[in-house]
């Protein structure tokens, strides 16, 4: 019988985290059917994980860091600041940062765009105060950098489901709980343990909305990842990082609530799936090979891990990184900026109306009409010019270990067929890396049907598609599968 293999990255690694809680009274209106919009308190403290990585033979130069941030979105401009600030205090450049959002709904709409709203005033100040915070953190990851090695294993969650539901009643597709809909359950988790054996840090990559808590919610909250957080690094004694995988059509089973222990049970919930995975995580630097058999009361068949061959843990400190530019074609229909206003316009008028007449509900529904067209002007804006938008992709090759980062909301469809097109190979898939514009990537069968996710998508049907057959090949070619692409 084959050994048993536990995937592997040998490297050096060091990790730091620190608080980045907004204060109270902070701009927070996250939903547009919210009625607050300034921040009341706090469920549990935002938070920034900071990781890094380099080669075992301790390249600083092919190093890597790697921000995780409890925050919903940031523009690319204030992820330029953060980066800017990391790369003079460490002396690193950016090509080597890395930053992304858990994408946590609780943590409120962090823009400078919104300073003129009440507690708008705060945000500035407090973005500044993240971007000096993360200049403190990196340092002392890299700093910590120490010999290690990543273990990778693999769990299985329910907490996440399909959220494109078609409402029979009022004949439209709706975001919330599909409970026919197929939702991938995969948890991929990975133990960072250091030569002297001791847990440097554990990661969690997962996807699922950070939706548990919605418009009556108006609290700063991490969501469900503060209590997975919490309840994981009770257990191991180390930093814990959530990376948020492609979960555009996933949601929590239970979600869209003011209830934060519902949140809390959410996290404990993929807290233990993901500890389950980690529990039987062998030593490492070891496979599990098969000793034959032994006379007993029957005859068993013996199993030992035994220490890898110098040429397998060779084999564990590959480090390669390929970082590539691809042109996404905007959507034929994309509405104009002028479009985006004549439709705020008419939306503020039409709450005027209904808050004169006292029309409670009515009035919730245009606010929430004017936020939509806010939120479209402030995408259009930001968008690059030209038909197409130029999509960053980062790929690592770690050992054994491929990870992916990408900007966007992807649909489940990027991890669940990279996973099965290279399958016993941990694929870390992260999302929202880089900022959140192109927005949604949709599978193309999604188009035109009104849902949530394809409505304010930007960029056209099958472009998830394309890109899923692009880095399976790039996968392919560092794996020794097919032949190189140019990066361009």
């Amino acid at each position: 019988m084959n050994p048993i293999e536990t995937p592997q990255t040998r490297c050096r690694a060091g990790i730091a985290s620190g608080d980045i809680t907004p204060p109270v009274g902070i701009y927070h209106r996250m939903w547009g059917a919210a009625s607050h919009e300034r921040a009341t308190g706090v469920h549990r403290p935002l938070v920034a994980t900071v990781l890094w990585l380099e080669p075992i033979s301790g390249n600083r130069a092919s190093g890597q860091l790697l921000v995780a941030l409890d925050h919903c979105i940031f523009d690319k401009a204030e992820v330029d600041r953060m980066t800017a600030a990391i790369c003079k205090a460490s002396k690193i450049v950016p090509e080597q940062v890395h930053i992304t959002t858990s994408h946590t709904h609780g943590s409120g709409l962090m823009l400078r765009s919104r300073a003129d709203l009440p507690g708008g005033d705060l945000i500035g100040p407090y973005l500044d105060g993240v971007a000096k915070r993360l200049a403190e953190l990196a340092p002392v990851a890299i700093e910590q950098g120490q010999p290690a090695t990543i273990l990778y294993g693999t769990g299985r969650c329910n907490l996440a489901a399909h959220r494109d539901a078609w409402d029979e009643q009022t004949n439209q597709f709706v975001c919330g709980l599909n409970p026919t809909g197929f939702a991938d359950d995969t948890v991929l988790v990975a133990r960072i343990v250091s030569d002297e054996a001791k847990t440097v840090a554990t990661i969690v990559n997962y996807a699922c909305h950070p939706t548990t808590l919605a418009w009556d919610n108006t609290a700063i909250s991490p969501d469900f990842i503060g209590a997975l957080r919490e309840t994981i690094e009770g257990y191991s004694g180390a930093p814990c990082m959530f990376l948020q995988g492609a979960s555009g059509d996933l949601g929590p089973r239970e979600g869209f609530v003011g209830d934060h222990a519902v949140a809390d049970r959410n996290g404990r919930q993929l807290a233990f799936a993901a500890l389950a995975a980690l529990e039987p995580l062998p030593k490492p630097g070891t496979h599990y090979v098969y000793q034959g058999p032994v006379i007993s009361g029957a005859i068993i068949g013996a199993w030992k891990h035994e220490e890898l061959d110098p040429i397998a843990r060779e084999h564990h400190a590959r480090w390669q990184f390929q970082q590539w530019t691809t042109e996404l074609p905007y959507r034929a229909e994309l509405l104009t900026i002028d479009e985006a206003r004549k439709q705020e316009a008419h939306w503020k008028e039409e709450e005027s109306r209904a808050r004169e007449r006292g029309d409670t509900l009515g009035t919730r529904d245009c606010r929430a009409k004017v936020e939509q067209m806010t939120r479209w002007l402030a995408r259009l804006r930001d968008l690059p010019t030209g038909t197409k938008f130029p999509f960053q992709i980062t790929l690592w090759q770690l050992g054994d270990a491929l990870w992916l980062f990408v900007p966007g909301e992807h649909y489940q469809l990027l991890q669940t067929a990279l996973r099965a097109q290279f399958p016993g190979r941990p694929i870390l898939v992260v999302t929202l890396t880089g900022g959140w514009l192109p927005g949604y990537l949709p599978t193309e069968s999604s188009y035109g049907k009104g849902i949530y996710q394809e409505a304010i998508a930007l960029v056209a049907p099958g472009c998830l598609e394309a890109l899923v057959a692009e880095i399976a090949q790039r996968i392919a070619v560092i794996s020794g599968q097919g032949d190189a692409l140019s990066i361009r």
